[in-house]
């Protein structure tokens, strides 16, 4: 999500600025639908199939072919409304829609947030735990039911948990308990995280799981540390900490840690991931501290399954022009990693005079396994129209370069 870019010419003043105009419009006015009554639709989990995404070395694969991750951002409908307590009865066609644009576009894959602070999911009690996926217990069946959509549409899905690049104080005290608090967090995972992986394991139309979207929003830059993994130093200056200065590395890197692991024992060929903000926190090259490497990750949490399959890192340009660390300056092997890394976000309003063409070009030749736009939904000043993302996304449909970016067709 645009809400800081990472230069280091990036004022407080201007990061907050920022924050504040991105505020209004990721808080969608709520209509009242409690007056529609409609059946929920119950699906049964697909049987298991072994044609799942997968990571090879630094690239994914499916069905034995090298692929590239070629889509959007969904990221919502309604900011924090899209699921659960019967909201995909009004939210799914929609939803679907989009789905459908975007495999019309030639698309193969989709980002969207889902708990985000916890407005609605998961169900909350009063001392801050876990007590069920949602109140109602119509959250499972949703999930099954926007599945197997994408399914139809050859569409991977990935969804993104929780968000650190806003807060919004009404909710933000639940999402907040979770970080601080290892026994609420525990309580998320054997409460809702778990019984969702279990109920969704079986989908081919699952891409994967984005633990939280720009947790640099809500660290604190700038401490000394013995241990290099918690030092954060090397933030200093770059807009880390944009929306609050909250939680220390060793919280976020422990709370992301915890739920890779849940997610990699419920269903050990899952694919995790989280959205940083810039690359500078990802990328032990230039000069940087790559927070979410194994080591870091196991050093915080303790949980020797809770490290991330894929580097997935955000890219926007500030005041016309990338920063030095971006990747639309770089070929993906200057940072030094073994995974496959994605662009999870980007867009030609903040993309330094660059075409959203010439963007996709350039994530597919230069070792990239993924790019998704922001975002479909398009409510905003910082986001391309979703017409303009389909013309990007219609650029790279149907290649196959295996010794490139791979196949973007794909089926499911």
């Amino acid at each position: 999500m645009r809400v800081a870019d990472g230069s280091n010419t990036d004022t407080w003043a201007n990061q907050q600025r920022e924050s504040d105009q991105l505020r209004a419009r990721m808080t969608s006015p709520k209509v009242d639908e409690s007056h529609i009554t409609l059946p929920q639709p119950i699906f049964q989990t697909p049987a298991a199939n072994p044609s799942f995404l997968s990571v090879h070395g630094n690239h994914f694969q499916l069905n034995g072919e090298r692929v590239f991750l070629s889509g959007a951002n969904q990221a919502w409908v309604s900011y924090g409304y899209d699921f659960g307590n019967r909201n995909y009865q009004w939210r799914g066609p929609q939803l679907e829609r989009y789905l459908k644009e975007l495999q019309q576009a030639g698309g193969n894959s989709l980002r969207i947030w889902i708990h985000i602070e916890g407005a609605v999911t998961p169900n909350f009690d009063g001392n801050g735990y876990v007590t069920a996926p949602d109140k109602e217990g119509t959250f499972l069946n949703e999930m099954k039911t926007y599945l197997r959509k994408a399914q139809e549409y050859n569409i991977l899905v990935f969804f993104c948990l929780w968000n650190g690049a806003l807060v919004k104080p009404e909710d933000h005290y639940k999402l907040d308990g979770l970080i601080k608090d290892t026994r609420k967090l525990q309580s998320y995972i054997d409460k809702a995280l778990i019984p969702w992986v279990n109920a969704v394991k079986g989908f081919r139309s699952l891409g994967g799981w984005d633990i939280i979207n720009e947790p640099e929003g809500q660290i604190i830059p700038d401490v000394q540390n013995s241990e290099p993994c918690f030092d954060t130093r090397s933030l200093k200056n770059t807009g880390a900490g944009f929306e609050a200065r909250t939680y220390t590395a060793q919280q976020l890197l422990r709370f992301i840690n915890w739920q890779a692991d849940a997610i990699h024992r419920a269903d050990p060929k899952s694919l995790v991931s989280v959205g940083t903000w810039n690359v500078q926190s990802n990328t032990d090259a230039m000069g940087k501290v790559d927070f979410y490497k194994d080591s870091c990750l196991i050093i915080a949490g303790g949980r020797a399954k809770g490290t991330l399959d894929f580097v997935q890192t955000h890219s926007y340009s500030h005041q016309g022009s990338y920063d030095s660390y971006a990747p639309f300056k770089h070929v993906a092997s200057d940072y030094g990693h073994s995974k496959p890394i994605v662009i999870g976000e980007f867009n030609q309003v903040k993309g330094a005079g660059m075409d959203i063409v010439d963007q996709f070009a350039w994530a597919y030749n230069k070792g990239y396994s993924g790019a998704w736009t922001w975002h479909a939904r398009a409510d905003g000043s910082d986001t391309d129209t979703w017409a303009n993302q389909q013309r990007g996304i219609r650029s790279v449909k149907g290649k196959n370069d295996q010794s490139k970016g791979g196949r973007v067709h794909i089926t499911l």
